[in-house]
């Protein structure tokens, strides 16, 4: 079924609005509850998911919480919790561009999405969502446990208008993978198959990364761009990915597609969890930087979310 605008432009009350850009119009249907009913956690907790690798991508994975160290705003911080995350309940939203833009290739789009929603989902603990964008964002299936349906939601989509994936990404984050709460119980991820190009949003490009950041939404995205030229989109799919820990594939052909999936899929199960309390604590609603090292291995590399929004009291 489709993604009411009426989400969207009730979502857009509760985001600060670009400069120049005009906010959404008050819906008529019920709006949804503002981010202080939704946020249950504790405020003066932060947890930050991550993956290390060394420099030949190989994961890493029997590092313990003494090998690491924390600094926020360029002060140490002291861990609280670490854990490897391999089990952890996967919130995960699959985000397909099906504008005109990659009519071509998006056989190849569904068949690599569906053989990585059976590789990744675990039934009955993980779930996944399909939306599908092109002029709007369209919910081709809600957040289930049954791959088999997010399989036909898949088959189900067709190509076909303008592209807007900002709105999509926005959609994806608030209203449906930050409703499961605490936040520290599970894991969220989307992953994007686009060219990156955006030309009917009503949101901003920053407004999109702001909610996944404040979502603690990773994004990971597969480039649908096989031109072997980097494009603009290119370098957006790259923002969206550093910034919130994941990471950009650039297939060399539609049919790697499957290998880009797989890699995803692997990093999915392969990260750790450190959890802390800023020290000095700040309740301001700004952005705070965050670093995260492991203690004399410089060979080593650390991919995670650049920081955090600190809940504003």
């Amino acid at each position: 079924m489709k993604a009411s605008w009426a989400a969207f432009a009730v979502a857009g009350l509760l985001c600060a609005v670009s400069p120049g850009q005009k906010p959404a119009a008050p819906a008529a249907a019920a709006a949804k509850p503002d981010e202080s009913s939704l946020i249950k956690v504790d405020v003066t907790r932060v947890d930050m998911l991550f993956t290390v690798t060394d420099k030949k991508g190989r994961f890493v994975t029997d590092l313990t919480k003494d090998d690491f160290e924390v600094m926020e705003n360029r002060r140490p911080q002291q861990i609280l919790q670490f854990a490897a995350k391999s089990d952890i309940p996967l919130r995960l939203g699959i985000l397909i561009d099906t504008s005109n833009s990659i009519r071509d290739r998006f056989r190849f789009e569904q068949e690599a999405a569906t053989e990585f929603v059976n590789s990744v989902l675990n039934p009955h603990v993980d779930k996944v969502m399909v939306v599908g964008f092109d002029t709007t964002a369209q919910l081709a299936s809600d957040l289930v446990d049954n791959p088999n349906k997010a399989d036909e939601a898949i088959a189900m989509l067709r190509p076909g208008g303008g592209t807007a994936l900002y709105d999509a990404l926005y959609f994806a984050c608030y209203d449906k993978l930050s409703l499961d709460q605490p936040k520290s119980d599970y894991r969220r991820a989307i992953v994007i198959l686009s060219d990156g190009e955006d030309n009917q949003s009503r949101y901003a490009r920053e407004q999109a990364l702001e909610r996944a950041q404040r979502d603690e939404v990773v994004i990971y995205a597969i480039s649908t761009n096989i031109s072997h030229v980097e494009s603009d989109g290119d370098k957006v799919l790259n923002e969206l990915t550093h910034e919130t820990g994941g990471l950009a594939y650039f297939p060399f052909k539609a049919e790697d597609m499957e290998q880009s999936f797989q890699n995803i899929a692997n990093e999915l199960r392969h990260q750790y969890n450190i959890s802390y309390r800023p020290e000095p604590l700040a309740t301001d609603g700004l952005f705070h930087e965050v670093q995260i090292r492991v203690k004399g291995r410089k060979d080593l590399i650390i991919r995670t979310r650049a920081g955090y929004y600190a809940q504003k009291l």
